[in-house]
């Protein structure tokens, strides 16, 4: 099962604040309820890579992806996943391979044509096309019929198994059974494109305001790739434009955590993410929410570099470092934030063993705590082959955070084992991500937010081939098993996935686990209705309201 991976920000969420730069909003009166229309100001942390949902992998884009475009399906306030665009949940069928979806008859674009099956059909082609480069193109291999063939093999994309029945109704094939695919469907990736719109604009589709048709709740105004602002307004052409209440969201990109507690406070930003010190300041804020999320912070360690062996081939290296920090003094001392310390690649609170109903993490366990004596004994080892002085690279993005936390462990890790000398590099995450996606690293800072409510949404990024070169015939196994021989097999596919968790961070220690976020919002009392998804986009506001 070949897989073209991606790492980058997918999960999904307006990440925790950064660098600073000030909101172009009219500072008087930026918000208003009061009157027959409603507005209100939000942020993000950086800007929008792209709107063409191909080649969504940053948090800005699948955040507004979700409020411009609509799938199949999506999330609610339960993370329970609705019919959206599909006027009710699949049929299925009993061998669980042929679903069958109809179509809303009133879901149109925001030209007035309506939504079809075939616009389902032409984005999915799309996606398993290999000329077309799309980030997200690996979720259909092994799971949509003929998309291993499509993407791997060169066969023609039409041979995907998705037609359309009608105008409003699709059916899907698939390669065997895939339990998560309903939650699959409200990921951007599968989200329609209208065929007659994309080809106009070609390559330029997705890179300005201009070059977007809308089927979701808004629009999308005053937007290109180097944007530090945009607007949202809602779409009347939405089937539920009555239920959304918003007229218009103002969106500021917001670098610097100071920077977006100020304008919280002068009422210029409705809703505000905070961390640090400016969470210990707000404690008693009766405007304070804590969100816990799923996304997992960790660290990536390459293995190999232009096809020779890096310091992290050595197994002895990459348990030193992973014994070696201390992640409850990251959480409790430089996040302060609710942030949890993470001891598996997979969250807690997050998925539910299907026959006991017990967390993924109660039944996997801790992983690889912190032992300074065996971070010692691995790294007396590792110096019988790397010698005694070693220079490491720790590649962050220049997110506030992230570059504390790397200062943080660059202590921790030189303190602990003698001989180390880590440098930090620190550059905007877009560059980041480009850089760990190629491979052009040494030790980085990665995040990964679930695409899909499924543990394999996690275990499936470093299955071979990936980008830290971490290959394990076992791993592979268990992963192929977990795709092609589990699917109704609920309890082997779980203990499947609790092996090939120990696998990656216990035995091979491919990844280092460092902490699960909590998102630590200042939101407005008027402003309600907003809910935070534990996958996909990290903030809804479809239905919310300004009072």
């Amino acid at each position: 099962m070949k897989k073209k991976m991606v790492w980058g920000c997918i999960s999904f969420m307006m990440s925790i604040i950064l660098v600073g730069c000030t909101t172009g909003q009219d500072t008087e009166n930026a918000s208003s309820g009061n009157g027959n229309e409603q507005t209100v100001n939000l942020m993000e942390t950086n800007e929008v890579a792209s709107m063409n949902t191909l080649v969504t992998q940053d948090t800005a884009s699948i955040n507004a992806q979700v409020h411009v475009f609509e799938g199949l399906y999506r999330i609610d306030q339960d993370n329970e996943v609705v019919p959206a665009v599909a006027k009710e949940m699949p049929e299925v069928s009993e061998d669980g391979k042929t679903y069958t979806i109809q179509l809303r008859d009133d879901a149109n674009w925001s030209n007035g044509d309506p939504v079809t099956a075939d616009d389902f059909v032409y984005a999915w082609q799309r996606l398993a096309s290999p000329e077309n480069e799309a980030n997200y193109m690996f979720l259909l291999d092994g799971t949509v019929e003929n998309g291993s063939g499509i993407i791997n093999d060169g066969a023609d994309p039409e041979e995907l198994g998705v037609k359309a029945v009608s105008d409003k109704e699709l059916e899907v094939q698939l390669e065997k059974p895939v339990p998560y695919f309903t939650s699959l469907m409200t990921f951007p990736p599968f989200f329609p494109q209208n065929e007659e719109f994309v080809e106009e604009y070609g390559k330029e589709y997705g890179n300005d305001s201009e070059k977007i048709l809308s089927n979701g709740a808004f629009t999308m105004k005053n937007w290109d790739q180097s944007s530090m602002e945009w607007d949202l307004e809602r779409n009347p052409e939405y089937y539920d434009t009555d239920k959304v209440k918003l007229d218009e969201v103002h969106v500021d990109v917001i670098k610097e955590a100071g920077t977006a507690f100020n304008l919280f406070q002068s009422d210029e930003l409705d809703l505000a993410e905070i961390f640090g010190e400016h969470v210990k300041q707000n404690e008693n804020n009766p405007n304070l929410e804590k969100v816990p999320d799923s996304k997992v912070f960790y660290f990536k360690m390459n293995q190999k570099s232009n096809n020779e062996d890096t310091i992290f081939a050595n197994s002895d290296v990459r348990k030193a470092v992973a014994y070696a920090i201390d992640k409850e003094g990251i959480v409790d001392d430089v996040l302060a934030d609710g942030s949890t310390a993470s001891y598996g690649y997979i969250p807690k609170d997050f998925v539910k063993n299907p026959e006991t109903e017990a967390d993924f993490r109660e039944d996997a366990g801790d992983l690889m705590k912190t032992d300074e004596k065996k971070a010692k004994e691995h790294w007396d080892k590792a110096k019988e082959e790397i010698g005694d002085e070693i220079t490491i690279e720790l590649l962050t993005s220049d997110e506030d955070d992230e570059k504390k936390v790397a200062e943080t462990v660059q202590y921790q890790l030189q303190e602990a084992l003698p001989g180390l000398n880590l440098e930090v590099k620190s550059v905007p995450l877009n560059n980041s991500i480009d850089l760990t996606r190629d491979g052009d690293y040494e030790l980085a800072m990665g995040r990964w937010g679930p695409d899909y409510q499924d543990p394999m949404t996690y275990l499936e990024s470093l299955h071979s081939p990936n980008n830290t070169n971490y290959e394990s015939d076992k791993y592979d196994d268990l992963l192929d098993k977990i795709t092609n021989d589990y699917g109704n097999d609920p309890e082997k596919r779980w203990e499947a996935m609790i092996d090939a968790e120990k696998a990656l961070v216990e035995e091979d220690t491919a990844i280092v686990p460092l902490y699960q976020q909590t998102r630590s919002l200042l939101v407005k009392d008027n402003l309600n209705g907003i809910y935070y998804p534990n996958f996909g986009a990290s903030t809804i506001f479809k239905y919310a309201t300004y009072e």
